[in-house]
């Protein structure tokens, strides 16, 4: 092997040696913090009452939108039109993003022009400190309150401070509590818009219907009849939503019995009329199967009997569906001879036995 060869092979066989465990390395000095950088409103006086105008308006402008989100909701409530729902929900809206605007824009100027902002080194200790740290700890604390305004001075900045975070929750709260509705007599519930004489109308045309037109097995989807101008108004569809009835006429051979009191008869000829508001949820009972004179909740399928008082043979219904007691005024058309008997629609804890 010649001479070239082993100085390669020596070559190839070289390794890096580290230093042994335990043997000390240099280490970066420790940098330090940085030198610390007044801002304008450290050093001028004026700039930082500017500061405190600026934040101060800011709260304030939180605090009006604020009010003008509930002015709004009040003056221009949702009437259940599309353009009435889109002007309310529009103020609205502009009325929470001033708030929210406000609040935020102020607190972020206020930290970045008056809070202090001078970095503080603390060395790491034991976790039961002295007296003495935490004396310096308390000091420190009390120093950035000071430093940030939130106790002493600038008296006008917290008002306005306080005063926008106390205010902002009602531009919520507000219209959570008014679209419970604005009539609070629970009585209401346990009542419909049926009246001794009201004539039983088809949905959604509003005809009302004569005895003479109802065949065996057929159904009848039923509200109350109204005039047209009360059919267009908002308030018709919360009184639809409680009136509503299915109306079904069987053999009268087939009826077992219904829910009148002994010596009357809520019913005409086979003629049965039941509230159409399920007694679980409240979803609309519509599915009714002739052969079976059973009528089925599409929801959860509670199923109810129609020719034995519309009692529950299956689901989670806990009760009936209350009757709507029907008769024949002197022309022939169907009327309701009361309202019902029971509250309708799902239990409560109010409701009459």
């Amino acid at each position: 092997m010649s001479e070239n060869q082993n100085n390669r092979a020596d070559t190839s066989h070289e390794v890096t040696v580290t230093p042994e465990a335990g043997t000390d390395v240099e280490r970066f000095a420790d940098p330090g913090v940085p030198e610390h950088k007044h801002r304008l409103t450290d050093t001028d006086p004026r700039a930082a009452k500017r500061a405190e105008r600026t934040v101060t308006f800011l709260f304030v402008l939180s605090i009006l939108g604020t009010i003008g989100s509930i002015v709004a909701y009040v003056m221009v409530p949702p009437d259940g039109t599309t353009s009435g729902v889109r002007l309310s929900t529009l103020l609205i809206g502009l009325g929470l993003a001033l708030s929210l605007l406000g609040i935020g824009i102020a607190g972020i100027h206020w930290a970045k022009s008056l809070m202090g902002d001078k970095e503080m080194v603390q060395e790491r200790h034991p976790l039961a400190t002295s007296e003495e740290d935490r004396a310096i700890a308390v000091k420190d604390l009390n120093d950035g309150l000071q430093d940030s305004g939130v106790v002493g001075r600038r008296g006008m900045l917290k008002g306005a401070f306080f005063g926008a975070l106390a205010l902002f929750p009602l531009a919520i709260a507000v219209p959570l509590i008014g679209s419970v509705g604005g009539d609070w007599n629970v009585s209401k519930f346990k009542h419909t818009m049926w009246r001794t004489g009201t004539r039983l109308a088809i949905d959604p045309s509003g005809r009302p219907i004569k005895a003479s037109d109802v065949t065996v097995g057929s159904v009848f989807h039923v509200v109350p009849e109204t005039t047209e101008e009360f059919r267009e108004t908002h308030e018709w569809i919360n009184e639809k939503s409680k009136a509503v009835v299915l109306m079904v006429r069987l053999n009268p051979e087939d009826l077992k019995a219904d829910q009148s009191p002994p010596g009357e008869t809520w019913s005409h000829e086979g003629i049965v009329a039941y509230s159409k508001i399920c007694t679980h949820v409240g979803c609309p009972v519509a599915l009714y199967e002739q052969q079976t004179h059973h009528l089925l909740c599409p929801c959860h399928q509670s199923t109810f009997d129609i020719a034995d008082s519309a009692n529950v043979v299956f689901g989670p219904a806990n009760r009936r569906l209350p009757q709507l007691p029907i008769t024949v005024d002197a022309e022939g058309y169907l009327v309701a001879q009361d309202d019902f008997a029971e509250p309708i629609g799902p239990s409560f804890w109010e409701r009459l036995k």
